[in-house]
């Protein structure tokens, strides 16, 4: 009788077991084919995520990085009184420095970059290292003035070029 009664509740555990193994599978299965078909479409967003390296003294930076975040927008604030020997490194023109670098989505971004022209280069991802917008435009976002063409510049292993004159 013990035996029977013991190799009952072994069976018992072995099919439950087993339910419940099957179970999981096919909820690890069903993830991973979530998962699987979720992936090209994280692929093909652009991110959200920004890094700006930045003069600690410099309020327009701040601005701009509160400008980037009420367009949605992460930003991660790197104080770097050296940002303009990094822009220099990873290729933005010296006559091309804009106020602060920032790193979005694998593009440099140079200067007070308007968000549509980040939105436009991190959608079409043209093969360039990244964009400057020159100097401190006084209509640039994080400044006063609001009226006039911003010319922002591609740069990259094809050298120099004009990406967007708005």
């Amino acid at each position: 009788m013990k035996k029977a009664f013991a190799i009952t509740s072994i069976a018992a555990l072995a099919v439950a077991g087993g339910i419940a193994f099957g179970t999981l599978s096919s909820a690890q299965d069903a993830s991973r084919a979530t998962t699987a078909d979720a992936a090209p479409t994280e692929q093909t967003m652009p991110s959200r995520q920004v890094t700006i390296w930045r003069d600690p003294n410099c309020g327009c930076c701040d601005t701009y990085a509160e400008y980037l975040e009420s367009k949605g927008y992460h930003v991660t604030r790197v104080d770097d009184p050296g940002f303009d020997r990094r822009s220099v490194e990873v290729g933005v023109p010296e006559q091309g420095l804009g106020c602060h670098l920032a790193e979005v989505d694998g593009y440099y971004v140079s200067g007070l970059v308007p968000v549509e022209i980040i939105q436009r280069l991190t959608s079409e991802r043209p093969e360039v290292t990244g964009i400057t917008l020159p100097g401190m435009p006084q209509n640039a976002p994080g400044m006063a003035g609001k009226s006039g063409t911003l010319k922002t510049y591609a740069f990259g292993e094809d050298g120099v070029a004009v990406y967007s004159n708005e």
